[in-house]
């Protein structure tokens, strides 16, 4: 069945406003559009490609590969949008940073949340994918976080979040009509080791496992409810510098592991 074009420009994306060739294979995908513009600042020769809605995009260059960062808002419905269109243009590896909420009590507000798979606690991926269905990290993707994150000098913890499509579902879920679900399923993903909560992460590994494409994610943890409810020590932090500089520095080892694989491949090939 054909596609109804509502750019009315063949290759235009609707929302994100790129074509083919504006965008590289690798993309950092913040929600906050203000982000965008800090996180390009860690490339070489970045320009601005396009601002429209929520999508603001910033393609440059690390180590001489083009790169780009496309903001998706907040939420699944947006970011697999963003995803949707990025992969028509011809981007191949994603990683979200963020922010995230702890759910762990070792998980404390400045760290690192680098998810390796992500509950489905959200509407977005259910049009993808049956509820049965897993979501998780690209494994290469992921362990390039963790490796940026340890080479860093962060303190970061992996593991499984939750994602959600209610910022107050969360915050105050004695207030809504379905606490009693909403209760009882946060008990549930305490007990089972939920690292933390965010908003994103399960809409993108399954749009991603869809488009067979790559797909990472990490977050700073903002602060963490469970640990103010046992009365222990609970920074709140909001600089999200770290995070992104684990999200650049694991391009820089995806990029580096597919330029020596390409290589090996070449190599391959004449013997």
């Amino acid at each position: 069945m054909a596609v109804q074009n509502y750019s009315g420009e063949v290759g235009l994306q609707y929302h994100i406003h790129l074509r083919p060739g504006e965008v590289g294979r690798y993309v950092i995908l913040p929600g906050d559009p203000k982000r965008s513009e800090k996180i390009a600042a860690y490339f070489e020769d970045a320009q601005l490609r396009a601002d429209n809605r929520e999508f603001v995009t910033y393609t440059g260059y690390l180590d001489g590969e083009k790169v780009s960062v496309t903001s998706t808002g907040i939420g699944g419905p947006s970011a697999s949008i963003a995803m949707e269109e990025l992969v028509k243009c011809g981007a191949d590896t994603f990683i979200r940073t963020g922010t995230c909420g702890g759910i762990d009590l070792k998980v404390k507000g400045g760290d690192i949340v680098i998810a390796t798979g992500a509950i489905r606690m959200e509407g977005t991926s259910r049009e993808y994918a049956p509820i049965e269905f897993p979501a998780v990290a690209d494994l290469e993707v992921a362990n390039a976080l963790a490796a940026a994150a340890q080479e860093l000098g962060y303190t970061y913890h992996t593991g499984v979040v939750q994602s959600k499509d209610s910022f107050y579902g969360q915050h105050e879920p004695e207030c809504m009509p379905v606490s009693y679900e909403l209760l009882n399923k946060w008990e549930a993903w305490k007990r089972l080791g939920c690292k933390a909560s965010e908003m994103e992460s399960a809409a993108l590994f399954i749009v991603a496992s869809h488009l067979g494409v790559r797909c990472g994610a990490d977050f700073l943890v903002v602060g963490n409810q469970e640990r103010m409810a046992a009365g222990l020590d609970n920074p709140i932090i909001h600089d999200t510098d770290a995070s992104v500089r684990v999200a650049v520095a694991a391009l820089r080892r995806l990029i580096r592991a597919d330029r020596e694989r390409k290589a090996a491949e070449a190599e391959s090939s004449r013997l």
